[in-house]
């Protein structure tokens, strides 16, 4: 399927896609400690799978953007998703947790101010 002819998606979607994969990632992992996390197969796989959400859709913020918004770590979230989807083998699971408790809570209110301060939702 080719995107040709399709309009380009404005990049305050993606910032609102970010926002509602990170509250996921809070959903699915409400109430779990590390170990529950790791335990539970499905929790695991759809947390791993929405935090590379995060990371795929930051990439489709444009540069300019990024850099005028360095509060928000773009490179970390850009790498941790390809992290993920091409090291899959070397996942460290109390990295993933750090960015299960520390991250995304710490990485919301900051997408949330960036759609306020730019006329978003």
């Amino acid at each position: 399927m080719s995107d040709a002819g399709e309009t380009p998606r404005e990049w305050r979607f993606y910032i609102t896609d970010m926002i509602e994969f990170g509250e996921k990632v809070q959903a699915y992992t409400a109430g779990l400690d590390r170990a529950g996390f790791v335990a539970s197969g499905m929790v695991y796989d759809a947390t791993l799978r929405n935090l590379e959400l995060i990371g795929e859709a930051a990439n489709h913020v444009p540069e300019a953007i990024r850099d005028a918004h360095p509060e928000i770590p773009w490179r970390a979230i850009i790498g941790a998703r390809n992290r993920l989807a091409h090291s899959y083998l070397e996942i460290d699971d109390s990295i993933v947790w750090s960015m299960v408790e520390d991250a995304v809570p710490a990485l919301l209110p900051a997408l949330r101010d960036l759609l306020e301060k730019t006329g978003g939702k």
